[in-house]
């Protein structure tokens, strides 16, 4: 990798530092080309991005930025997935280091927060931000039916009554 392809990535990843919604660092060491490939698959799938990063670009990325903090994390094989939902990669390289004992997360950042490993975890089990959209949709939309059914019980136990009065008076009859 030549200088100005250094100053590229080091651009890139303060890009990374500073707009993503979540970033987690990792240690990826014994993964395969092929669990790797799958865990940038998963990622994509909810608009998130797995990078592997050269420690020393990484920390030069860091310096200055409101999440230096997690420079201490940058030793070792170390890779980072990143997303605007600050949910989504977080879920994703949780459920994947489940299943992938060599993957170990060792935090992050959300934000100007930093996050240490369990922070990550408890990102990883909440909902997704289009869960919480359908969600709001469903309590805004909830209200609106209940009138609708408020509106229609009166006519409804009027009907009831009605047929009710009529039973009667065909039995008395």
């Amino acid at each position: 990798m030549n200088r100005a392809e250094k100053a590229e990535l080091v651009t890139h990843l303060q890009g990374v530092f500073a707009n993503a919604g979540v970033v987690v660092v990792a240690h990826y060491s014994g993964l395969t080309v092929a669990q790797m490939t799958v865990l940038r698959a998963r990622m994509s799938e909810v608009g998130g991005n797995v990078k592997v990063t050269k420690n020393r670009l990484a920390k030069l990325a860091l310096d200055g930025t409101q999440v230096a903090g997690i420079a201490d994390h940058f030793a070792g094989p170390t890779a980072i997935a990143y997303s605007d939902d600050p949910v989504a990669a977080p879920k994703i390289a949780a459920a994947f280091a489940k299943d992938n004992e060599e993957f170990v997360i060792l935090g992050g950042a959300m934000g100007e927060t930093l996050l240490d490993q369990n922070g990550i975890l408890a990102l990883a089990t909440l909902p997704s931000l289009d869960e919480l959209r359908g969600k709001l949709v469903g309590m805004i939309s909830t209200p609106a039916t209940r009138i609708a059914g408020v509106l229609q019980a009166p006519a409804g136990q009027l009907a009831r009554v009605m047929g009710a009065k009529a039973a009667q008076g065909e039995e008395a009859a």
